[in-house]
């Protein structure tokens, strides 16, 4: 089958090749962790534990505050030294659990299942539900809650977004290289849980060997196919990836169940693997630490809540002055205030771009109504207008223009030739209004 893909998007230079050759190795343990209790989408977690308390790795400290949200686990064994409020990654206050490491890396009581393909269905949500799994992809939408789409919700196809489209990022990558058993298995639950028997693993075919790889772990299975898709970004997007494997289009302000389909991260798959065999929460994720400004590109597996500062030592520090550094991947990643920030469940990657290579919030011009971001927008949308009527603080006007139809992929901010941060401007509208 040709490559798949949608219309609209853009080409940048993928930069992959700084850490695809680095295999995921296990990050030097913190000696602290900042564990925030809100990492996901949803309402935050309430904290369990008491400061002084000893935990162990994977137990519990900070429980679901309501039906959309995701348990909170311990990433090391050691004492809870403070509850606080303390900065994320976009500069908000989060009530944060710190643990001071003890090094003995001791393990609470996990619940394994070597008969996992047996369980119910309401055995293996609930599985999924304890450990607290999110998407990995960067949503960090709560995966139980995905799983469990209202009656009316016909769900007939699965689709691993395994595109990986953000420039820079080689974590999934890695992973579909690595451990495409384990992922394979965590589809086959997946397809399981929601009672579905297509299942569809998405791949951009500038990874010809993931896609070869992941072929090979999926057997003759009848009910799996890899597809290869064009490269180009937002490729990954939910909404592209669906028009591109079935060819169903979402609404605009449409869900994926909207077209009887879910789509799930390939690290989220390998998660709920290993959450329905083994009982392990969701303590550790793979990070790409990548980018011109740092010595050692590298992929890590790394603890919940390890300062981004220890993985840009761990990576050999940065290589001359730095400019910026982004949690997540250059389109949609976001300007690191401080390396104190902890990773969570929803950093992918940590890039590094030198000062030379950044461009400045001030340094845009006025909008010369050349019409590139309309072209290259995948939703349809005209993110000048939205980007001018917000520049003149005109924000209930942005939604005569669909301004809640954008996901803020950046596009329309790479080809625009007055380097305009028309991104930066819809976020501020859509914060000031209403949908």
């Amino acid at each position: 089958m040709g490559v798949l893909t949608f219309s609209g998007g853009i080409h940048p230079p993928d930069k992959k090749e700084l850490s695809k050759e680095s295999p995921v190795t296990p990050a030097t343990l913190p000696q602290r962790v900042i564990i925030p209790l809100s990492q996901h989408t949803g309402a935050p977690c309430k904290p369990v534990i008491s400061i002084g308390q000893e935990v162990k790795k994977g137990e519990l400290i900070g429980e679901p505050g309501g039906f959309v949200s995701a348990p909170v686990h311990s990433s090391i064994s050691g004492k809870v030294t403070a509850i606080a409020e303390f900065p994320n990654a976009m500069g908000r206050m989060v009530t944060s659990v710190f643990i001071e490491n003890d090094g003995r890396e001791e393990w609470t009581a996990l619940k394994d299942s070597p008969d996992y393909k047996n369980l119910s269905v309401d055995e293996l949500k609930e599985k999924i539900k304890s450990a607290g799994i999110v998407g990995l992809g960067g949503a960090a939408f709560p995966t139980s809650v995905k799983l469990s789409p209202p009656k009316e919700k016909h769900i007939d196809t699965v689709i691993i977004n395994g595109a990986e489209c953000e420039p820079y990022l080689t974590a999934d990558y890695r992973l579909m290289i690595e451990r495409p058993d384990e992922i394979i298995e965590g589809l086959r639950i997946i397809m399981k849980v929601l009672g579905v028997s297509k299942g569809f693993i998405g791949i951009e075919d500038n990874k010809p060997d993931a896609v070869e790889r992941m072929t090979q772990a999926a057997g003759r299975d009848p009910e799996i196919m890899v597809l290869a898709l064009e490269v180009k970004y937002p490729q990954g997007a939910e909404k592209m990836l669906i028009k591109a494997v079935t060819g169903r289009e979402i609404h605009p302000r449409g869900l994926p169940m909207d077209v009887n389909v879910v789509v799930q991260n390939v690290g989220t798959a390998l998660a709920i693997y290993e959450a329905a065999r083994f009982g392990k929460p969701l303590i550790e994720r793979v990070v790409t630490v990548t980018g011109e400004g740092i010595n050692r590109p590298s992929n890590l597996m790394v603890r919940i809540g390890t300062p981004v500062s220890a993985l840009i030592d761990e990576c050999g520090g940065f290589r001359g002055i730095s400019g910026k550094v982004i949690a997540g991947g250059p389109m949609m990643g976001f300007a690191l205030s401080s390396l104190d920030v902890p990773v969570t469940k929803g950093t992918s990657g940590i890039l590094v771009i030198p000062e030379g290579e950044v461009i400045h919030a001030n340094d845009f011009e006025t909008c010369i109504r050349c019409g590139r971001c309309i072209d290259v927008c995948p939703m349809g949308l005209m993110p000048s207008m939205l980007s001018v009527l917000s520049e003149k603080a005109h924000y209930e006007d942005t939604k005569e223009y669909n301004i809640f139809d954008c996901f803020e992929c950046g596009s329309c901010a790479y080809v625009c030739p007055s380097k305009r941060p028309i991104v930066q401007f819809i976020r501020l509208a859509k914060s000031l209004i209403k949908p």
